[in-house]
């Protein structure tokens, strides 16, 4: 108990100390970026001390967690919200309801692009790197993960067609989906502010002044949120410090170099999207030096809390304040980016995991009809994996038996799943962030004064 006492004291110092980087007028990135490696070799340190697995070690991170965790759920308390406040204020502010068309069909498509390209890499890793599912070995631990999943996802993915996931983003009770009681909850909330602000513009357009008064009071409540927003950000080196230090102290060493080549292939893949969205932000005119440098504290908690939904409060809020792009497409493509068209985990890795699968059953995956097929399904299902958590297992369960594969990798990659899905999950924002800055170059909306201003935006204080 007096080393569990100790080490939280330890840590204690460590957060007081990353405060103190703040008071020094050092940069919100910066401090994100130093917690970042603060919990990484402190999770490390903890891992030798203790041993993995020891009693010591869960208690002491379960202390931690109260930080790194408590930081999560603010921001999830905060993702409904903020929402509904900032997608209701941007629509009601649009002169012509139309506008919404045009941003959903350039916020979509460049996800599902973006999608399909991640499935196409996928395929390449994997034949490159000669990946294949034979000899990979069983153990209790993977056996109960499969009975775990066949139990509990695959009922969810037989049940799940294409038209009931399109009712699905039709609120039928929008105060039960702003609790998030849904899988498309993120989404029905969208359409419902979003026909709420169409019913503002009526209103200004049929009685002014009471129009107006209501766009006060819509103003007033976006403002609200935003602050809370901001307070909440500026707790991101704490909890990207603790997440961690959770994840350096109880990953496996051993389990990580059985499957090094796996590892490997995905983090390649996943570095040869980041510059695909590089090209992509470059055609459209934006520096992807000054993009990636200004999102890094969005990246560095997506790849810490290894949630899309949870980071959609830092999305929206530095594509707005630090790249220029309007409340409108910032809060459409940081909701849809969350629920549709996740580069990571919907394109890339259930990709890999088919290209691996298929020779175990007979199929040569080098067939170019089949790569073909792939691809389209991997984009559409992609769609299919809506505010699930555990989003690419959905969304391997969803492709590998509509491609006639058996789920059986999906378990026997539990050890490793933690450390890839923190890529994954960077790549999904990523990919959410490119979109709505491309929709935002696309439709000649972005506010170039921010974007080139590599200050705009920035929270130097805790």
């Amino acid at each position: 108990m007096a080393s569990v006492l100790i080490t939280l004291a330890i840590f204690a110092a460590l957060i007081l100390a990353l405060a103190r980087l703040g008071g020094g007028r050092l940069s919100l990135s910066m401090r994100v970026l130093v917690g970042l490696v603060i919990g990484t070799l402190f999770g490390i340190g903890l891992q030798l001390a203790y041993g993995s697995g020891s009693a010591a070690l869960g208690t002491t991170i379960s202390w931690i967690n109260i930080v790194g965790n408590g930081y999560v759920q603010l921001l999830q308390m905060v993702v409904m919200p903020l929402i509904f406040a900032a997608i209701l204020s941007a629509v009601a502010r649009l002169h012509d309801a139309s506008a919404l068309g045009r941003i959903s069909v350039l916020t979509l498509g460049t996800l599902f692009l973006t999608t399909a390209i991640a499935a196409l890499v996928g395929v390449v890793m994997s034949l490159a790197f000669g990946l294949t599912a034979e000899g990979l070995a069983q153990g209790a631990a993977e056996t109960a993960r499969l009975a775990t999943l066949e139990a509990s996802y695959a009922p969810k993915v037989a049940d799940l067609t294409v038209p009931q996931l399109i009712l699905s983003f039709i609120p039928k009770n929008p105060f039960a989906d702003l609790t998030g009681a849904n899988p498309t909850s993120i989404i029905a909330v969208v359409v419902f502010a979003a026909f709420l602000g169409v019913a503002a513009i009526r209103l200004v357009r049929r009685d002014p002044e009471r129009g107006h008064g209501l766009l006060n009071l819509i103003d007033l409540l976006q403002a609200w949120i935003g602050q809370l927003v901001r307070l909440i950000m500026a707790l991101t080196p704490y909890g990207v410090m603790a997440l961690m230090t959770k994840m350096a102290a109880t990953s496996n060493a051993a389990d990580i170099l059985n499957l090094g080549k796996f590892v490997i292939a995905s983090y390649l893949g996943l570095a040869i999207m980041f510059a695909v969205h590089g090209i992509l932000l470059t055609a459209t005119g934006v520096n992807p030096l000054v993009f990636f440098k200004k999102i890094l504290p969005a990246l560095s908690f997506a790849f810490s809390s290894r949630s899309s939904a949870a980071t959609i409060p830092l999305n929206v809020e530095i594509q707005n304040r630090r790249l220029g792009v309007p409340q409108t497409i910032a809060s459409f493509s940081a909701s849809f980016g969350a629920t549709i068209g996740q580069n990571g985990c919907a394109g890339l890795y259930p990709a890999m995991l088919a290209v691996m699968v298929a020779p175990t059953v007979g199929i040569d995956p080098l067939d170019p009809t089949w790569i073909a097929t792939l691809i389209a399904i991997v984009t559409l299902s992609s769609a299919g994996v809506a505010g699930v958590g555990g989003g690419a297992t959905m969304a391997a369960l969803i492709v590998l038996p509509a491609m006639g594969l058996p789920v059986t990798l999906v378990a026997l990659l539990i050890s490793v799943e933690p450390l890839i899905d923190m890529g994954r999950t960077a790549l999904n924002v990523s990919g959410a962030m490119t979109a709505g800055t491309v929709t935002s170059q696309l439709l000649g909306q972005t506010d170039r004064a921010v974007l080139q201003n590599p200050d705009a935006g920035e929270l130097q204080n805790a």
